[in-house]
């Protein structure tokens, strides 16, 4: 794809990067990415890529904006309470760029449609804010081939991981699925929702930022020689003590997609 002039102006201060260049620019403009969530990562997640150029960008959320939301949910406004956060999305993320496409999915992705909505993007996003769906999406991207940035935030604390199952590491191992991460999700009720427990809106700007980085990274080809980023580690983030730790995982041979005897495992 050719940048015009008003695009080479735009992203200059990023074309000069010499992880970018040129090349990279145009792979952003080229790429299509999926976004689940327009919330509290979604919102900063979704303005960065946007600014950096992502030529088409898809945002899956059958929510409305409310008034509990605004103090995180930094995309949307007061006048925007009660309308569908696509809506409300697609607008400022044309103020911002409209040289950027925003698709809308106004649905809640679930075990029975993931695989057909991420089956075309790129790259796909999870911001959502419920196992269920976290796990739906990762499966997905397992058997669609597709990479996935995944975060999630709570109360003071954040964590945030790349994820390409289908891929071998280096040393010949296949990298770690999200059930290797969490092979299940947590007894109901043991985790308080964010309406129950809380949680600091500019916690969701730090990882969204980050997840918007991770996903970058991940079109452009990475930022310098044996750049993998976040894969095969999660990063967490706790806000009380401003301290980021990052912890390596690896592929459970036990684990139900890419383990051995798994269906999943004859496609590695």
């Amino acid at each position: 794809m050719k940048l015009s002039s008003d695009e080479i102006e735009r992203y200059s201060r990023q074309i000069v990067l010499r992880g970018v260049g040129g090349p990279g620019q145009n792979k952003l403009k080229a790429a299509r990415v999926m976004a689940i969530g327009a919330g509290g990562l979604g919102s900063p997640l979704l303005q960065y890529l946007a600014g950096a150029g992502v030529g088409e960008i898809a945002i899956v959320d059958d929510d409305r904006v409310s008034l509990s939301n605004l103090h995180r949910q930094v995309l949307h406004s007061t006048g925007d309470i009660g309308r569908l956060k696509v809506d409300s999305a697609q607008e400022a993320l044309a103020r911002l760029n409209p040289y950027v496409q925003v698709e809308k999915i106004v649905k809640r992705l679930d075990e029975a449609n993931a695989r057909a909505l991420v089956a075309s993007y790129d790259v796909v996003v999870d911001g959502s804010d419920n196992f269920a769906t976290r796990y739906a999406v990762s499966d997905a991207c397992f058997f669609e081939r597709r990479p996935l940035v995944s975060a999630a935030i709570g109360e003071f604390d954040g964590s945030l991981t790349m994820l390409k199952p289908y891929e071998r590491n280096r040393e010949g191992a296949p990298n770690p699925t999200y059930r290797c991460l969490f092979p299940e999700a947590p007894p109901p009720g043991t985790v308080p929702a964010c309406a129950e427990a809380g949680v600091l809106g500019a916690l969701g700007g730090v990882l969204g930022s980050l997840m918007a980085l991770e996903v970058i990274r991940e079109i452009v080809g990475g930022f310098g020689d044996g750049d993998l980023g976040l894969l095969g580690r999660l990063l967490l983030v706790d806000a009380r003590a401003m301290r980021f730790e990052t912890l390596t995982y690896a592929w459970d041979e036990n684990n139900p997609l890419s383990g051995r005897g798994a269906p999943g495992a004859l496609t590695l």
